[in-house]
């Protein structure tokens, strides 16, 4: 009763209870082609399943092959039709991402959709391979779907998206898993000058100043994307509280916070919706710069709408992957 009175009140008609397979309803995906980041567990995968199902050729951006092969073979068991296929990608590494890009190019197809999802969240302080600290990398500059580490990643891939966007007449749409806990950064929001430092780390502060850099960027490119007048969306979102692998740095309590989270939690079928909402649905046409909780818009704090912070992010993350 109570998730019906929630769809009723929601202007998306869904709530927190829906189901991706259930938002994408009667949606055809066939002839899009989307790359899902993190696609061999959790969101990532359930995403890829949905999207395979709707007729869409996903490219899975993996860390782990082998775990990657075996969600793709229980998708093609349900689809023998699937076009899926995977690529390796450590969104932690630029000269990963770019290898990735390469691979991609090489199979010389179209993108029309970009799902930003690999994330990592609670790391002990450690710098990447590029000497940038973990959760900005990876969660940011190397995942901040289709610009540049996905800060990197998005930047590689948009003139493929705009060119097939502008050829095709359908929209590009570019969807950024960022998180409620953008409202927990450190105290100035951005530690631009000591950002890999590790005098003062905190793993909590650190994922909540990467979740911020997520939906800044967001909204950054969108901007952008406007100004050259592009047909390509943009938008973040909060998948919500789902039972995942993402807190496992936590050891202990990520066990005990899987084991109760079964029953206070979202699974992965409802953590996925909003991921495949704003990649597929046609409620979302035309809609950009805007973060969404359970399929529908909602304020961002003011720290999270701040223009010349999104700007100067922007050009500090340029200066990072060059």
């Amino acid at each position: 009763m109570l998730g019906l009175l929630q769809r009723r009140r929601s202007p998306s008609g869904f709530s927190p209870s829906s189901t991706a397979e259930e938002v994408t309803t009667r949606i055809c995906g066939s002839g899009l082609v989307a790359i899902v980041t993190d696609a061999s567990s959790g969101i990532g995968a359930e995403t890829c399943q949905v999207l395979v199902v709707r007729g869409v050729h996903v490219i899975m951006g993996v860390r782990n092959p082998s775990a990657a092969e075996r969600v793709r073979e229980d998708i093609l068991r349900q689809v023998p039709t699937a076009k899926i296929e995977i690529l390796e990608v450590d969104l932690s590494s630029m000269s990963s991402v770019r290898r990735f890009v390469n691979e991609f190019n090489v199979l010389d197809l179209p993108l029309n959709i970009l799902i930003n999802n690999a994330g990592i969240a609670f790391v002990p302080f450690k710098l990447s391979e590029d000497g940038i600290e973990l959760h900005f990398a990876t969660n940011h500059l190397v995942n901040l779907t289709c610009y540049v580490g996905h800060f990197l990643l998005t930047l590689l891939l948009l003139k493929k998206i705009k060119v097939m966007a502008k050829e095709s007449s359908i929209e590009g749409r570019v969807v950024i898993v960022a998180s409620d806990s953008y409202k927990h950064p450190y105290r100035e929001g951005f530690c631009f000058d000591k950002i890999n430092g590790e005098s003062g780390y905190n793993s909590i502060l650190a994922y909540g100043q990467s979740k911020l850099a997520n939906i800044l960027h967001s909204s950054e490119l969108s901007s952008r994307l406007k100004e050259q007048d592009a047909k390509v969306l943009v938008n973040s979102l909060h998948p919500g509280g789902v039972v995942t692998n993402i807190a496992r740095y936590w050891g202990f309590l990520n066990g005990l916070l899987c084991t109760l989270g079964k029953f206070i939690l979202k699974d992965v079928e409802q953590g996925a919706v909003t991921v495949c909402y704003l990649a597929l649905h046609p409620q979302v046409a035309g809609v950009t710069d805007k973060y969404f909780v359970d399929c529908n818009a909602v304020e961002l704090k003011s720290h999270a709408t701040d223009k010349d912070l999104g700007k100067r992010l922007w050009d500090f993350s340029v200066s990072l992957v060059r």
